[in-house]
């Protein structure tokens, strides 16, 4: 075997081992420290295994400085316990395979030991370590080739070995440390990246809890605020949809106590019904507002497989952003319209406020992105997310101080209408 062909094997033996070790930290959820740590090691000493056992090493080879790198990498990563049992298996394996002098051996590894205690709390860098490591190895293997592997041999060939198993250690240590840092800035970038997106869905899920309970409260106070004791027509009016919002809100705590995705818990309902309710809970607080309605709901009933508190979740949502649209120098009207096919219901909220440019349009529904001052971007998110659990679409068509149209397309199962 060639001196390429050997340098080639001990490369992949040293590396696997390694490459192992970062795949399953970068795809293992939620390693712990101590487990890295000993899959590390574990690593380190497979490596000088496959190396020693199957590698291209012997005693005129210029490669067999490559099965020093494993303790270089453990003096890199600040393993000491693991630097020492490393250097008592490679000073055994030199000189009981190699004939080198004891005395060399354990002066040489004292020598590593004894400079990374003097210099790890001196900040130095991984490529001091590298260059001093390459320095006493070069030192050492000079003296031992000269005075007790080739005593005799040719001085300049000596050196050209010395040379050429000085610079490959040098160049294959540089490399392989350049390597195995790039490959761990990877995991390290993908690790961080995992934590951003778990901590996303939990603060996606924590705004989706405020936006939605702030909702009904909103309702509840603006029907407190409405309230007359005094009028028990007001008060027999008002009170039950108190009630219901409280218990709406009361329903979204529940489903939001895990981080998970909403949950929709689908039942026969009448989308008609639907909206003329949540048109009902919410007329009151718009006439109080000024704000001016227009109804265009259909006569007929419409059936289908739906969760009737989540379709008006997303309706009263929808209404209060029209509401927040409103212009100071314009009246805002409202209007909910119905469109029943044999296949769908299309149920359309418009409104004359200050509407949106393309721009923000292609934005809509991005969590965080909002265009308004307090907002959140979660009630659009989350209102697509609903529809389309129901096998819907939500479309929204908008123009820059021109209005705003959201409509809502549900699938109905002719088979519930005939």
């Amino acid at each position: 075997m060639n001196f390429f062909d050997g340098f080639i094997l001990n490369t992949i033996l040293l590396l696997f081992p390694l490459f192992l070790y970062l795949i399953y930290v970068a795809y293992k959820k939620d390693v712990h420290k101590d487990e890295v740590n000993l899959f590390f090691e574990l690593a380190l000493f497979l490596s000088l295994f496959l190396i020693s056992r199957y590698g291209f090493l012997n005693n005129n080879s210029y490669v067999t400085i490559l099965a020093n790198i494993p303790l270089l990498f453990a003096y890199l990563k600040g393993r000491k316990l693991i630097a020492i049992v490393i250097s008592f298996i490679l000073g055994l394996y030199y000189i009981i395979l190699f004939g080198y002098p004891p005395s060399i051996i354990v002066l040489e590894y004292s020598t590593y030991f004894i400079l990374y205690m003097l210099l790890r709390r001196k900040n130095i860098t991984c490529s001091y370590i590298i260059n001093t490591f390459t320095i006493i190895k070069a030192f050492v293997l000079s003296f031992c080739t000269f005075y007790f592997i080739n005593p005799g041999g040719n001085t300049i060939m000596n050196l050209i070995n010395i040379l050429l198993s000085v610079i490959t250690f040098y160049m294959a240590s540089i490399c392989y440390y350049k390597l195995i840092s790039k490959i761990e800035d990877m995991v390290m970038l993908n690790n961080t990246l995992k934590e951003l997106e778990k901590e996303k869905m939990i603060r996606n899920s924590l705004f989706k809890i405020t936006h939605e309970i702030k909702n009904p409260i909103a309702v509840c106070k603006g029907y407190l605020d409405m309230i007359d004791l005094d009028n028990k027509k007001k008060v027999e009016k008002y009170i039950p949809i108190i009630k219901s919002e409280i218990n709406r809100t009361l329903s979204l705590m529940d489903d939001y106590l895990d981080y998970s995705k909403i949950k929709i818990e689908k039942d026969i309902i009448d989308v008609i019904l639907l909206i003329e309710d949540t048109v009902k809970s919410m007329d009151v607080l718009l006439k109080a507002q000024n704000i001016n309605t227009v109804y265009d709901i259909s006569d007929e009933e419409v059936y289908m497989q739906a969760d009737y508190n989540r379709l008006k979740q997303v309706l009263v949502n929808l209404i209060k952003n029209s509401v927040e649209s409103k212009m100071e120098d314009r009246d805002l009207t409202i209007g909910i319209k119905t469109e029943v096919s044999k296949d769908n219901v299309k149920i359309i909220v418009s409104d004359n406020g200050i509407g949106m440019t393309s721009e923000e349009l292609n934005h809509l529904g991005e969590v965080f992105y909002t265009t308004k001052e307090r907002g959140t971007g979660i009630g659009v998110n989350l209102s697509k997310e609903i529809i389309e659990r129901h096998n819907g679409t939500l479309v929204y068509e908008s123009e820059k101080y021109g209005g705003t149209s959201v409509i809502i397309t549900l699938p109905i199962d002719p088979e519930l209408n005939i």
